[in-house]
C-alpha cells in the first residue's frame, strides 16, 4: 500500500493534467456508449448481428489502450510522453475539422453535440501539449509546467 501512496505522491501537475484528460474521455466513451451508442455504431458501421460485440470490443481496446499510456504516465516512460506530446498537438486539428463540419463543408460525423465535443476535446488536447512542452523545457520528459 505504500507503494501507491509514493506513486500518487510523486505525480506532478503534467502527469495529473494527462491522467485527469485520459479519465474525463474514458468516462465520455463509456457515457456516449450506454446514452447514444449510435454515434459510434455510425462511425464503425458493424454488421447488425455484431453491433454489440463490436462495441464491446472498441469500448475495451480503448480501455486497454488507455491503461497502457496511463502507466506510462505514472512510469515516466519518456516514449510515452512523446506520443502523447505529437498526439495531442495533432489535436488541434479537429478544431477546424469540427468547425467545417459545423458549416456543412464536409461531412459531419455525427450529432451536433458530438462535433463540438470533438472539437473541444481537440483544443484540450492542444492546451495540454503546451503544457507539457513548457515541463519539458523546465525539467524534461514528465516535467511540471
Amino acid at each position: 500500500m505504500g507503494h501507491v501512496r509514493d506513486v500518487v505522491q510523486a505525480i506532478n501537475r503534467s502527469q495529473a493534467l494527462v491522467l485527469g484528460f485520459f479519465g474525463a474521455v474514458w468516462i465520455a466513451l463509456l457515457l456516449i456508449l450506454v446514452f447514444a451508442p449510435g454515434v459510434y455504431v455510425d462511425v464503425l458501421h458493424p454488421p447488425a448481428h455484431a453491433r454489440t460485440t463490436v462495441e464491446i470490443g472498441f469500448f475495451t481496446f480503448v480501455t486497454a489502450l488507455i491503461a497502457v499510456l496511463v502507466v506510462g504516465v505514472l512510469r515516466r516512460w519518456r516514449w510515452a510522453f512523446w506520443l502523447i506530446v505529437v498526439a495531442f498537438l495533432a489535436g488541434l486539428l479537429r478544431a477546424p475539422a469540427s468547425i467545417l463540419e459545423l458549416a456543412g463543408l464536409v461531412p459531419a460525423g455525427g450529432p451536433i453535440w458530438y462535433v463540438l465535443l470533438q472539437g473541444g476535446i481537440g483544443v484540450a488536447q492542444f492546451a495540454i501539449a503546451l503544457a507539457m512542452l513548457r515541463g519539458y523545457r523546465r525539467s524534461g520528459p514528465w516535467g511540471a509546467f
